[in-house]
């Protein structure tokens, strides 16, 4: 009866190990949500004020691209929004009285005009019926006064349309060129802003991939940062663990390197599996799905963990 005492007191702590170690978890590594700065123009990098693992604040400065290619389009596309309102005025203000007072002046020319070729050409109208002078002479005449009639007609259509001004749709094509211009000069301002990089939000910077003076392609990364209050565990919950998994569920989280358990809270595990597609995949193979979930992990020390580092999460719910 002793001697089965003592064995059962020697294997207590093999089977609390034995325990443990069925207990179903989840591989992963730390990570900290990632905020890419992209570049909004192909220009040089004049000044870096930042390094790498460097905490900032949201609006700090961290990079400053060259500005003077930027500035010359803004100044010319500025010009052209000017240029345009300029010309909407004209076209608002109708033509001017001078303008209509020469178009008066044209018109009395041509009518006078008209007046004389005509009469020459009833002149020598009945001469030519009577063969006194020559038929050439008098279509001549008549193409002359017909001619003078149609300059007449143009005049008095070049008056009629500087009195009655301007046209809705001239001004509606004048308004649209200025809204055009304007918005131009809009996006010239904003790129003109976005060359000097700063921080959207507070956190730290992650990596700078560029140095001083290179130039990075339109949409090349200028700055990774890593923000949030606290990093969150990437992991692979097997197929097997699925069902028992669910966001809000509360988890304990080992990190590597780390004799504390840190709390925390699955914010979000991914319907589709991972790996190998599950149509492709029967019986045990099934097995060798897995769901990618991230936790959030809840203590205020865990602000001070690094992303990379592997960690394993306690699937409490899962089965033994």
């Amino acid at each position: 009866m002793r001697t089965d005492l003592r064995w059962a007191l020697a294997l207590a702590p093999l089977l609390i190990v034995g325990c443990a170690d069925k207990t179903p978890r989840a591989l992963g590594t730390l990570e900290w949500d990632r905020i890419t700065l992209p570049a909004p123009a192909a220009e040089k990098i004049t000044r870096i004020d930042v390094r790498e693992g460097q905490q900032v604040a949201a609006g700090a400065p961290l990079l400053q691209l060259e500005l003077t290619r930027t500035q010359s389009q803004l100044a010319s596309s500025q010009a052209q929004a000017q240029q345009s309102r300029e010309v909407l005025d004209e076209l608002r203000a109708g033509p001017r009285r001078e303008a209509i007072a020469q178009a008066r002046a044209t018109l009395a020319s041509a009518q006078a005009q008209a007046l004389d070729t005509r009469a020459y050409y009833n002149r020598l109208l009945p001469l030519g019926r009577q063969q006194l002078v020559a038929a050439s002479e008098v279509d001549r005449a008549r193409a002359a006064a017909d001619n003078a009639g149609g300059q007449v007609r143009a005049a008095q259509a070049a008056l009629l349309e500087l009195e009655n001004g301007t046209r809705v749709e001239q001004l509606a094509q004048g308004q649209s060129a200025v809204a055009a211009a304007e918005a131009q000069a809009s996006v010239q301002a904003v790129t003109l802003e976005k060359l000097s990089v700063v921080a959207p939000r507070a956190g730290r910077i992650d990596s700078l991939p560029y140095k001083l003076g290179d130039q990075a392609p339109v949409g090349a990364p200028l700055a990774v940062m890593l923000v949030g209050d606290a990093p969150y565990a990437r992991v692979y919950v097997p197929e097997t663990q699925r069902t028992y998994v669910k966001v809000g569920d509360q988890l304990r989280v080992r990190v590597d390197g780390r004799d504390q358990v840190y709390n925390g809270r699955v914010r979000m595990i991914r319907s589709e599996p991972s790996f190998t597609p599950y149509y492709a995949l029967s019986g045990k193979d099934a097995a060798r799905l897995s769901y990618i979930a991230e936790v959030s992990l809840l203590d205020k020390d865990a602000a001070q963990l690094p992303a990379g580092v592997p960690v394993s999460v306690e699937l409490a719910h899962g089965q033994p």
